[in-house]
């Protein structure tokens, strides 16, 4: 009992200032947009005399929006050094430095009379998602038992759904949502980083880093007590030693390696589909029609924000459950079944919206598509995901791994938010015709060349994606150079 409250414990610790902090600083931005704006209208006629154009203010107020993302992609490049040199738990305390800078810029400067502060902090609360996102699961997924693998990292998105859900709450107007009071709301983010920075010094570093990495045994098994208590660990320790001995003498590759690597083709090109597919399957751009919908529902202007926050719990308990199943379901079915059900929830959609003047109870129906989409996005590829690549890749390439993950993952997040208001211009009703074949291109995927990894070792993954790599030896023939070789003979 003691062992699973400190592995739950280690979880929360992790989690709190690690993926709640994407979820809480997405959802934040929203309720205070127009006072940003009004803000940089005043500040900008108080140093020229002059107004700024609407065009400019909305122009300004993209730029901050865009910010965050691309904060996210600096973060997820720099995570992959970070998690090798510093080791996972470093990586993450040392990440609540962007915030605590972010929460300050933020939390100042209507003080200061800057909006540059505003958009240089979501840069910062940018890099700080983009470091956890990558390492978080990493860590929960190398410190947890082989049983529990899946569960255990899969927490990375119940945090996400948490910290979107407890934005969306924060921001209404009777807490800090006022025009008064959102310079405090954008500086609330600091409250989770002090929380991590005050528990997660107590929990042990990744076992399976301390010894592959680090070759550090009496570190590995110490920290392995802490999370296992008395249980016996010699199979676990067994597994590990053999994975280090797979990949002895080898150094942790860098992103570009991955790609020139054979033996990890199959691997690379899973993590390549499922990371864009993540971000360019429609799911945030639910929420940017959500509040359209619940208007045209009837639902009164002011009471708006309040429905918007059952839309974030779909999410949320979705990804709870998927938590509970995830190790008795398996990956492949929970993906399969989420993106085939997005699919289904697309063409309604589109029917609805496209009705939604003609037939008076459309506009319900469009609000059940919106709330199934995001609980068919919730229970499969919202977690799921983010467990795979430290499931399908070894020690040395993990990093690297989620350095291209993460990259992507913000690309596409940035590319969806500055292309869908344009693809709404031009397809109108239809405009979920490209997530629609992202959904059914991305199950296809799944169906035909994912293999299922639940309950399964480091080792025998890897060695499943090997015979997939290299399926005839003629061509396993043409690949020499001992790295490759090495890597392939499991």
């Amino acid at each position: 009992q003691l062992q699973n409250k400190i592995l739950i414990l280690t979880i929360c610790a992790a989690g709190i200032g690690g993926t709640f902090q994407y979820g809480y600083n997405i959802s934040i931005i929203n309720a205070p947009a127009s006072y940003i704006q009004t803000f940089m209208n005043a500040t900008w006629l108080e140093r020229t005399g002059v107004p700024l154009e609407s065009s400019v203010i909305l122009l300004l107020w993209s730029f901050t929006v865009s910010a965050y993302p691309l904060g996210g992609l600096t973060g997820a490049v720099v995570a992959g050094p970070m998690a090798i040199m510093l080791g996972r738990k470093m990586s993450l305390l040392l990440n609540n430095v962007f915030v605590v800078i972010a929460a300050a810029l933020s939390g100042f400067s209507r003080m200061a009379k800057s909006f540059e502060m505003i958009m240089l902090s979501r840069f910062f609360t940018g890099v700080n998602a983009g470091v956890s996102m990558n390492i978080q699961p990493m860590y929960l997924a190398e410190s947890a038992p082989k049983k529990l693998r899946g569960a255990v990292a899969l927490t990375s998105a119940s945090f996400t759904a948490l910290g979107l859900v407890l934005g969306q709450v924060v921001g209404l107007r009777e807490l800090l949502g006022g025009e008064e009071s959102w310079p405090f709301l954008l500086a609330s983010n600091v409250v989770p980083a002090l929380i991590q920075l005050t528990a997660l010094p107590w929990f042990p570093e990744s076992p399976r880093y301390l010894l592959i990495d680090r070759g550090d045994k009496e570190s590995c098994i110490s920290a392995l007590q802490k999370l296992r208590g008395n249980s016996d660990l010699s199979a676990e320790l067994e597994e590990m030693l053999a994975e280090q001995a797979a990949v002895k003498g080898q150094r942790a590759k860098n992103p570009w390696e991955l790609f020139q690597n054979p033996a990890l083709r199959w691997q690379l090109v899973s993590i390549v589909v499922l990371s864009s597919a993540m971000q360019l399957c429609g799911n945030d751009s639910m929420y940017f029609y959500a509040a359209y919908v619940f208007q045209e529902a009837g639902i009164p202007q002011d009471k708006i924000p309040y429905v918007v926050i059952g839309t974030g719990s779909c999410e949320l308990i979705t990804s709870v459950t998927c938590n509970m199943i995830i190790d008795y379901a398996g990956r492949r079915p929970l993906l399969l079944g989420g993106y085939i059900f997005m699919a289904g929830w697309a063409i309604v959609f589109m029917v609805a919206l496209s009705q939604q003047t003609q037939i008076s109870w459309m506009p319900y129906l469009s609000m059940a598509c919106i709330f199934a989409y995001i609980l068919s996005f919730g229970i499969g590829p919202a977690g799921v995901t983010g467990v795979l690549p430290t499931e399908i890749f070894d020690q040395m390439s993990r990093p690297a791994a989620y350095m291209i993950c993460g990259s992507l993952l913000w690309f596409n997040l940035f590319l969806v938010g500055t292309a869908f208001p344009f693809i709404v211009k031009s397809l109108e009703h239809f405009c979920y015709i490209p997530f629609l074949v992202v959904c059914v291109c991305t199950a296809l995927y799944v169906w035909f060349f994912l293999p299922e990894t639940k309950g399964k070792s480091f080792l025998e993954i890897s060695e499943e994606f090997r015979k997939r790599n290299f399926k005839t030896k003629t061509r396993a023939g043409l690949y020499k150079g001992p790295e490759e070789v090495r890597t392939t003979t499991l």
